[in-house]
């Protein structure tokens, strides 16, 4: 190999050519391969709002547990969190601390498709969505990162008019010929 030039090694000095960011991820490739996350990025911020959220229940921690506004905090944490459908109860901050990017993952619309039957796998439930068939509430959603609540669990449903849907209503008998001239 030929020497470097000079700006060539002013470029590498910082690069550690032994030591790839990308060395210690296994547990952030099962995690992107289970829940069919398609952009680093997502997992990344997932990651870091979950740092966020345990170093703010590490200082909450620190405080007195009759403080006011500990406990003002750690209410309105735990009612966020519980809303967002990311903690299964708002019991404590022991449950914040265990939070895990799964968590996060786990309320993304693919896998929220999957676990209503709307769809079998991640894969085509991402292509659904993709392609415009699912809805959330009165809005067509076309992002399988959008990040479904509790409260918006309830409508998911199909695009009114979606090939999909249409199939569906006439597999279980329920087509009616007047929802399709709409």
């Amino acid at each position: 190999m030929r020497q470097l030039k000079h700006h060539e090694k002013k470029l590498l000095k910082k690069v550690d050519f032994l030591r790839w960011k990308s060395d210690d991820n296994v547990r952030e490739l099962q995690v992107m391969r289970r829940y069919h996350i398609q952009d680093r990025d997502d997992y990344k911020k997932y990651n870091k709002i979950c740092g966020m959220i345990t170093k703010l229940t590490n200082i909450l921690k620190h405080l007195d547990p009759k403080d006011t506004t500990r406990i003002e905090l750690t209410d309105q944490l735990l009612e966020k969190l519980y809303n967002m459908g990311v903690l299964p109860t708002k019991k404590s901050l022991v449950q914040c601390d265990k939070l895990a990017t799964a968590s996060f993952c786990r309320r993304r619309l693919a896998v929220v498709m999957v676990r209503l039957n709307m769809a079998e796998t991640l894969r085509e439930a991402a292509t659904f969505i993709e392609q415009g068939h699912v809805r959330v509430g009165p809005t067509t959603v076309t992002d399988p990162a959008f990040h479904v609540t509790r409260t918006m669990e309830d409508f998911v449903t199909w695009v009114d008019t979606s090939k999909v849907k249409r199939k569906v209503l006439k597999y279980n008998d329920k087509l009616d010929d007047y929802d399709l001239l709409m």
